[in-house]
This record gives C-alpha cells, sequence and structure tokens, in this order.
C-alpha cells in the first residue's frame, strides 16, 4: 500500500470514528460497540454493524432518504443496511456543494438547489433520526429533551439607519429606528441560559459591505461596551466577499449575507477560527445540515475532520419574512418557529437564532414576533 493509501485510509478511519461518536451524542464507549463493515463475521465483537455503500472516500452520491432498514440476526444484535456513516458525511461536510454548482444572484447555494429543497426534508433532521435509530439499537437511553444551548446571534449590517460616523445626521443616535440594541438586551437577558453573540462587521465598506462603521469610533466604543455588560459576545461578521480580516477580534464566525462555501470553511479551518455560525440557508428556515447539533466539519475535498465546528443555524429574521423568500405571514412565521424549535428540543439540539438590529422597526412584525420566540424560550 502506497503513502498516500495509507493517509487516505487513516484520514477515512478517523472520521469514520468520529462520525459514529457523534451520533451517539459523544459516548465513544458506546461508538465502540459499532462496527462499519460488510463482514457480518464483526457481530462477534460488535453488537451493531452499519453496512457501508462503499461510497465514503471514493465517489460522491445523493444520500438514502429512504427509511431506515434493519436486521435482527440474534438477540442484542442488530444489522444497519442503511449506510447512516455516509448519510451523515454528505451533510455535514456539504459535499453536494462541491458538484451541485448553481447558485444564487449572491453566489450562495439556496435551499431550492438542494435535495433538501423538496418534500419538507429541510424540516426534519435526518441525522439526528439516524443517532435515536443506533443509540436505541445499542440499548443506551436516548437524550433527554431539551436545549444543549441556545445561541442567540445577531448580524449588526447598520448600527444606525440615518447616521454615519463620518456625517452625524441625528444627535442622539438612540433616537435611530435601526438602534434597537436597548430592547434587544433587555430581551435576551429573558432568556437565563442563552448565549449571545452579536457579529460585527470588520470590513472596508465597499459594495454590498457597505457601510462600515467605525470600531475605534465613538458610537460603536458605546455601544460594544453596552452589549459586553449585558453579557454578549461579539463574533467576526466576515465580508460578502470571502475577504477575512487579518485581525479578527473574535474566533467566532458568520459571513455575510451568509456568503457561506465549502472555499471560505477551507479558510476558516486553516486560520484560526473555531467556531461558525452560517450554516443555515437564506431562502428557507430548517435543517441544512440535517441536524439541530453542532458538529466538525469535515472537508470534502480532503476528506479530512477539521477542528472548524460548525453551529446549525436554524431560523433567520428575513427568511421568513422577504417576498423573495418564504414570505410568510407572522402567524404562520411563529408557527414555522414553533415547529422547527420543537424539533431541536426532542432531540436536545442547539438552538441557533439570527435576528438582525435593523429588524425591529415598526413596518416589520419581527419585534413582536420575537418577543413571542422570547416567551416560548421561557416556557410561557
Amino acid at each position: 500500500m502506497s503513502m498516500e493509501s495509507k493517509n487516505t485510509k487513516r484520514k477515512i478511519t478517523e472520521m469514520v470514528e468520529y462520525i459514529l461518536t457523534w451520533l451517539c451524542y459523544g459516548d465513544a464507549q458506546a461508538a465502540s460497540r459499532v462496527a462499519y463493515t460488510a463482514d457480518v463475521q464483526a457481530l462477534d465483537s460488535h453488537d451493531v454493524l452499519i453496512v457501508p455503500n462503499n461510497h465514503l472516500g471514493n465517489s460522491i452520491i445523493m444520500p438514502d432518504f429512504s427509511p431506515v432498514k434493519t436486521e435482527h440476526p440474534s438477540e442484542g444484535k442488530t444489522i444497519i443496511l442503511t449506510d447512516i456513516v455516509y448519510n451523515t458525511f454528505f451533510f455535514i461536510s456539504r459535499a453536494e456543494e462541491t458538484f451541485n454548482m448553481e447558485r444564487d444572484e449572491h453566489n450562495r447555494f439556496a435551499a431550492r438547489f438542494s435535495v433538501l429543497g423538496n418534500n419538507h426534508r429541510l424540516l426534519t433532521p435526518m441525522l439526528d433520526e439516524h443517532a435515536h435509530l443506533l443509540m436505541e439499537a445499542l440499548g443506551i437511553p436516548l437524550p433527554t429533551p431539551g436545549f444543549q444551548h441556545i445561541f442567540l446571534t445577531h448580524d449588526i449590517d447598520f448600527i444606525a439607519r440615518y447616521r454615519q460616523q463620518m456625517k452625524a445626521s441625528w444627535k442622539d443616535i438612540q433616537k435611530d429606528p435601526f438602534y434597537t440594541f436597548p430592547w434587544m438586551t433587555e430581551q435576551d437577558t429573558l432568556v437565563p441560559d442563552a448565549q449571545v453573540i452579536y457579529f460585527v462587521k470588520q470590513t472596508r465598506g465597499k459594495g454590498y459591505d457597505y457601510p462600515q462603521y467605525n470600531l475605534s469610533g465613538k458610537d460603536f466604543g458605546q455601544l460594544k461596551k453596552r452589549l459586553l455588560d449585558s453579557g454578549a459576545q461579539l463574533g467576526v461578521h466576515s465580508s460578502y466577499y470571502g475577504d477575512l480580516p487579518k485581525n479578527p477580534l473574535s474566533t467566532l464566525h458568520r459571513a455575510h449575507y451568509l456568503c457561506g462555501s465549502v472555499r471560505q470553511w477551507q479558510k476558516l479551518s486553516k486560520a484560526d477560527y473555531t467556531d461558525d455560525f452560517t450554516m443555515g440557508f437564506a431562502d428557507a428556515a430548517g435543517f441544512r445540515l440535517q441536524t439541530t447539533r453542532a458538529v466538525r466539519w469535515i472537508n470534502p475535498f480532503t476528506m479530512r475532520l477539521t477542528r472548524l465546528t460548525m453551529h446549525p443555524l436554524i431560523i433567520m429574521d428575513t427568511t421568513l419574512s422577504n417576498e423573495k423568500y418564504m414570505n410568510l405571514s407572522e402567524e404562520d412565521a411563529f408557527n414555522m418557529c414553533q415547529r422547527l424549535i420543537n424539533s431541536v428540543r426532542k432531540y436536545r439540539g442547539d438552538l441557533c437564532l439570527l435576528w438582525h438590529n435593523s429588524s425591529f422597526t415598526p413596518d416589520t412584525y419581527h419585534k413582536t414576533l420575537y418577543g413571542k420566540i422570547i416567551q416560548l424560550l421561557n416556557g410561557k
């Protein structure tokens, strides 16, 4: 066996071990009881056997959406005939985006181009269903329903509508309709276990990155103090054009306009970023990663398990209301949010929401809707 073949085999072995442990909600001991092979003799030393489709590391094919097929050759032994390991790789690596080259006007891979865009597949986290099936086959308790983490995140695309750092047209920025931060921090603190993150632009302010706000200026300095005093964290809102700042203010990242891509995740994984919060479709709410849980990204080009943790973005404000996207009424938007939040709770996942400070204006329903969601998260 050549050195290249040995390296490929090692990377795939590491990847499979990670996927099995992740499917078992981090229980490595449980994962060791699972064999990923077509050799049924492996059941002599394992309790569950998953039969590979032989495409992992060789070629990319569509995932198997049909009901998972199982056999029980003897007491306490299960054969899973559906390759749930490959299905997991396909979605958490976003391998689909390496061969389907359709993109929208912002060069984004949209839900309507994906295999998930049909038959409400975006609304069901298939990989979490796989995880529960595997845990049941192993006879280990399923996780208690609830939230592992709640991330209330906000992208600061504009600090204010009518005021820029260079050209102040308002004497009191607090009266600006986009300066909704006092209300936002008040609402977010009503969910005491939530992690609140504000993603800040570090760009030149050209094209779709306009306007740039001065991170050294008085307006942002006062805002930064308010946010940090409220217990929030700051993250990097990288350029629409894919540029990353030379001196990032955080290791947390989200791409502007949700313009994430496999190429950008490669750059993030090589840099010092630890967590990405871009992983949602702009045009449809739901589970782009097909899971409610955070997962380490696997590079589909190199088959290497990276250190970059991907956080599934479940709901974005404009996805619900924009006429180019879902174009939902307030009632339908709330019902959609309830359905997705309940799925996250069922599988004890991470609830990650995105609302912009510029969305809480009188001409939208988002202030009312977000208040209802905050109440829902408090069990009211």
